[in-house]
C-alpha cells in the first residue's frame, strides 16, 4: 500500500510539471529539516537554505568555528625505547603482550581536541498580501551556484536568491517582488553558540566565544554581521531583530569571522562587508558567477534520459529508490558532487580543508564521540578522490595546505613518540594540529594516516604534470613523509622485511594464533601499500626533478625490502603480514585494498592473481549477513568494482547509495545505528568518492594506457562527457552510442606520450595539442 501511494503521487507530479533543463535541483515545497535544505558555500562560509515562505531559515557555517585548543602535552606519550620494547614482543611472537604495551604507552589523550561547530540560523519572517501561495519553486542552479525561491502570493510574484560568493567572501541574499513596496521582513538570529547580539537599522552584529560541552576545553572567539540594504521602505531595530517594511527590494549580506588565525578578525569582517555593500548585489552576483563557472563549466556529462527529467528532484530520487532507472539523475548527482567540492574546498585564509561534513555542519556529528573533525583513515581521502578526475584540481589546494599544516605539527609527534625525522599523523586530526594517536589504539593507532592523505600529492602530479608545483609543494611534503618511514621502520628478524608497527588496519582486528582478538600488528597491509606508494612517488619525483640522488638510491634499495602483497590460505588478499583472519568479517573498512584503489598497484595486466584475491575478499565481506554498510563503504565498493571493470556491480553500488544513504537534497548520510549514531548524520565523503568511481566506470588511465568505457552499465548505453581528466595532463571529451565508443578528443596540457587500449602504437602530444580518435 505504501509503494502504491508513492507511485500515485509520482504520477500526479509527472502530469503537473514541465521539464527544467540544466544542472538544477528543484522542489515544489520548502525544506522541513536540515537534510532537505539546499547547500551553498565558498570554502570558508556555507549555508543551508530552507526556502520557507512565511519564515525563511538559513543555517550558517564558517570553517574555523571550532571548539578545543592546542595542547602541548599531546605528544607526551610513547618514545623510542617504548617502541622498541613493543616491537620485541611482536618479533618474539607475543602479539598479546605487544598489544598490552601498545595500549599502555601509545594511547592518545586528545583532552582538548574540540570539534567543528555550526553557528546557528539566520531567520527571516516575511509579511505578504492576503491570498494563497501559488507556483512555489525552490531550486539550486548548479550551473551558476545560485539557490532561489519563487512563488506568487496576493497577486505579487516574489523571488529570493542566495549566493555564497567566493571573490567577495560573503553570503548574499536578494529579495525582490514585481510590485513596488511589497517586501516586508523581520530579520533575526537563532544561534547555537553563546553570543551577544545587537540590532541597529543597519543590521545585526554578534560577538561570542565558543563553549561546547564535549571534546574538551577551549574554543575560538567569533564575530559576525548581518547587514541590511533595503531599497525604499522603513527600517526599525527592536532588541535583537531588525524589521523592514514596504521596501521595493532587500539585500542581506552576512559574514562570520573567528580569531582562529587572525587577530584582527573583527576589522576583517567589517571591511569585507563594507566592500561588498559598496559593490551592490548585481556586481557581487556577476563576480560570483564568473568565478564559479570558470571551474564548473569545464566539464559536462550526459548519461541518457530515462524520461524523468521533468520531475522534481525529490520525486526522481524516490523513483530511483523504488528501482526505476534514471541515468539523468545519475548525471545530476555527478555534477552535484562537483558543485559540492567547489563549494567546500577553495583557499580560505586558513590551513583547513573540507572536513567530515565538508564546510557544512548539521549539529549532529559534533555531538558524537567521534566529532566533526578530520578522519584520515578513509573519510578525508575520499573527500578528494574526485578532484583531479573531474577537472577541479584547484580544489586540492586546501587539502595540500592542511597536509603542510599537519606536517609541521607532526614533526614533534614523529620525534617524541618514535625518535624519527619527518612527520606523522594518525587516525584523527583537528584544527589545532593534533597528530598523535587516538584515545584508543584499537582505532587510533593508524600510523600511516597522514601518509595516506599525502599520497594525493603524487596523484595530483600524475594528473596535472605540473612540475613547478611538484618541486615547490608536492615533493618537499612527500620527501618529509618518506623520511619518517626511513627512520621509523625496522627489519623483522623473522623475515628480513622492513616493517612498520605497531600499527592497525583501521578499525579492524584479527584473531591471534592463541585465539585472542587483537588490533595492533606489525606491517598491516594498509601500511605496506601506502609506504610503497610514497617511496615510489619520491623515487620518481627525484628522477624528474634531478634532486636528492642519495635519497633516491636509499629508497630504491629500501622499497625492495618491503614485503609483497600476499594471498592468504582462504584466497583473499591478506589484511595483515601474517595469515590471520578478521575478528569481524562484516566490518565496513577494507583498507587493505588500497593497492586496488586508489593507489593503483593492482591491475589485470600486472597481477591478475591479486585482482582475483581482492574480488574474493570483497565478495565475502559484502555477502556476510551482518555486513555493515555505510555511505562511504558503498562509495568504496563502487570504486573497487569500477576498477575491477565490473559494470553491473559498480552500478548496483551507485544505486545502493541512492536507495539507502541519499536524501532529498542529494546529500549522503552515515546511517543511524553505525558508529553509535542514533539518527542519520550528514557525511561529505561518499559524494566525492562515488563520482570518482563513476569516472572510473567511464575511463581509466592508471595502468599505462587509457581505456574507454571499462565498466559501462547498460543504463548508460548512450552518452557523452566533456572535460574529464586522465593521467598525463590529459583532458578528454568522449561520445558513445549503443555502449560503443564513437569519438574521443584528447587535449594535452603538458608533453605526453600515451597509449589507448585497442589501438596500435602510441600518441605523442605537446602542450595545447589535441588528437581526435574515431572508433
Amino acid at each position: 500500500m505504501k509503494l502504491r501511494t508513492t507511485l500515485v503521487a509520482i504520477c500526479l507530479a509527472m502530469v503537473s510539471f514541465t521539464a527544467h533543463a540544466g544542472n538544477v535541483l528543484w522542489y515544489q515545497q520548502p525544506a522541513s529539516k536540515w537534510m532537505e535544505a539546499m547547500p551553498t558555500g565558498n570554502g570558508r562560509l556555507a549555508t543551508m537554505v530552507y526556502g520557507g515562505i512565511n519564515r525563511e531559515t538559513v543555517a550558517l557555517n564558517e570553517i574555523s568555528l571550532w571548539s578545543g585548543q592546542t595542547d602541548s602535552t599531546n605528544n607526551d606519550i610513547g618514545g623510542r625505547d617504548k617502541l622498541d620494547e613493543i616491537r620485541r614482543c611482536f618479533f618474539n611472537n607475543d602479539p598479546e603482550q605487544g598489544n598490552k604495551l601498545g595500549e599502555k604507552y601509545f594511547t592518545g589523550r586528545g583532552k582538548s581536541f574540540g570539534t567543528h561547530l555550526p553557528l546557528g540560523d539566520l531567520v527571516i519572517d516575511f509579511t505578504y498580501p492576503a491570498g494563497r501561495v501559488r507556483n512555489y519553486r525552490r531550486e539550486l542552479d548548479m550551473d551558476n551556484a545560485v539557490a532561489a525561491v519563487t512563488f506568487e502570493r496576493g497577486g505579487v510574484n516574489y523571488r529570493r536568491e542566495y549566493i555564497t560568493d567566493y571573490p567577495d567572501d560573503v553570503i548574499a541574499i536578494r529579495v525582490t517582488a514585481d510590485k513596488a513596496g511589497a517586501v516586508s521582513a523581520k530579520v533575526g538570529l537563532n544561534l547555537l553558540r553563546e553570543a551577544a547580539v545587537t540590532a541597529t537599522p543597519a543590521g545585526l552584529k554578534l560577538k561570542g566565544k565558543v563553549k561546547f560541552h564535549m571534546h574538551g576545553e577551549g574554543g575560538v572567539e567569533f564575530c559576525g554581521e548581518v547587514r541590511l540594504l533595503p531599497e525604499g521602505g522603513q527600517v526599525t531595530a527592536d532588541g535583537s531583530s531588525v524589521s523592514v517594511k514596504g521596501a521595493d527590494a532587500l539585500t542581506i549580506l552576512v559574514d562570520v569571522r573567528t580569531n582562529y588565525n587572525k587577530v584582527d578578525y573583527e576589522d576583517i569582517c567589517k571591511s569585507t562587508l563594507d566592500r561588498a555593500a559598496a559593490k551592490g548585489y548585481a556586481a557581487l552576483k556577476a563576480a560570483h558567477t564568473a568565478d564559479y563557472t570558470a571551474l564548473f563549466s569545464r566539464m559536462d556529462i550526459t548519461l541518457g534520459d530515462g524520461g524523468n527529467a521533468n520531475l522534481p528532484t525529490d520525486t526522481r530520487l524516490k523513483l530511483a529508490q523504488a528501482g526505476a532507472s534514471d541515468p539523468g539523475l545519475d548525471a545530476l548527482f555527478f555534477q552535484y558532487g562537483r558543485y559540492m567540492l567547489i563549494a567546500s574546498s577553495r583557499p580560505n585564509g586558513t590551513p583547513l580543508c573540507a572536513n567530515l561534513q565538508g564546510v557544512w555542519n548539521d549539529n549532529m556529528a559534533c555531538n558524537m564521540p567521534w566529532t566533526c573533525d578530520y578522519h584520515l583513515d578513509i573519510n578525508i581521502p575520499q573527500n578528494y578522490w574526485s578532484a583531479n578526475r573531474v577537472n577541479l584540481a584547484e580544489c586540492n589546494v586546501p587539502l595540500f595546505n592542511y597536509i603542510a599544516f599537519l606536517a609541521d605539527n607532526g614533526e614533534e609527534t614523529a620525534r617524541k613518540l618514535y625518535g624519527s625525522r619527518g612527520w606523522v599523523a594518525h587516525t584523527v586530526c583537528n584544527a589545532w594540529g593534533y597528530t598523535s594517536p587516538g584515545w584508543s589504539v584499537g582505532w587510533g593507532m593508524n600510523v600511516t594516516g597522514g601518509a595516506w592523505i599525502a599520497t594525493h600529492l603524487w596523484s595530483h602530479y600524475l594528473y596535472t604534470q605540473d612540475r613547478k608545483w611538484l618541486a615547490e609543494v608536492g615533493y618537499p611534503l612527500l620527501k618529509k613523509t618518506a623520511m619518517f618511514f626511513i627512520d621509523y621502520m625496522a627489519e623483522d628478524p623473522r623475515t628480513g622485511y622492513l616493517v612498520t608497527g605497531p600499527s592497525i588496519s583501521p578499525e579492524n582486528g584479527y584473531v591471534s594464533p592463541k585465539g585472542n582478538h587483537l588490533a595492533l600488528a606489525m606491517m598491516p597491509t594498509i601500511d605496506r601499500s601506502i609506504v610503497y606508494y610514497i617511496y615510489n612517488a619520491c623515487i620518481e619525483s627525484s628522477r624528474l626533478l634531478g634532486v636528492d640522488k642519495r635519497l633516491h638510491r636509499q629508497l630504491e634499495k629500501d622499497i625492495k625490502r618491503l614485503p609483497p602483497l600476499k594471498i592468504g590460505s582462504d584466497g583473499q588478499l591478506q589484511e595483515w603480514l601474517d595469515d590471520v583472519r578478521r575478528s569481524d568479517p562484516s566490518h565496513r573498512h577494507s583498507s587493505h585494498l588500497l593497492s586496488l584503489f586508489p593507489l593503483d598497484e593492482i591491475s589485470y595486466t600486472r597481477n591478475p592473481d591479486l585482482m582475483a584475491a581482492a574480488r574474493k575478499g570483497l565478495e565475502i565481506q559484502t555477502s556476510d549477513p551482518n555486513w555493515e554498510d555505510t555511505e562511504w563503504s558503498t562509495a568504496n565498493m563502487l570504486c573497487f568494482y569500477a576498477r575491477m571493470k565490473d559494470a553491473r556491480t559498480s552500478y548496483g553500488w551507485l544505486q545502493n547509495l541512492f536507495k539507502r544513504f541519499t536524501r532529498d537534497n542529494l546529500m549522503t548520510v552515515s546511517p543511524a545505528g553505525v558508529a553509535m549514531a542514533e539518527s542519520d548524520i550528514f557525511s561529505f565523503d561518499a559524494t566525492e568518492a562515488s563520482i570518482a568511481g563513476m569516472c572510473e566506470m567511464l575511463m581509466q588511465s592508471y595502468d599505462g594506457y587509457i581505456e574507454f568505457l571499462p565498466a559501462l552499465p547498460a543504463e548508460w548505453a548512450d552518452g557523452s562527457v566533456k572535460g574529464m581528466c586522465a593521467e598525463g595532463g590529459l583532458t578528454v571529451d568522449m561520445e558513445w552510442r549503443g555502449s560503443k565508443m564513437q569519438k574521443a578528443r584528447i587535449t594535452a596540457s603538458a608533453d605526453c606520450t600515451f597509449a589507448v587500449k585497442g589501438r596500435d602504437g602510441k600518441i605523442t602530444l605537446k602542450p595545447g595539442q589535441t588528437v581526435t580518435l574515431d572508433f
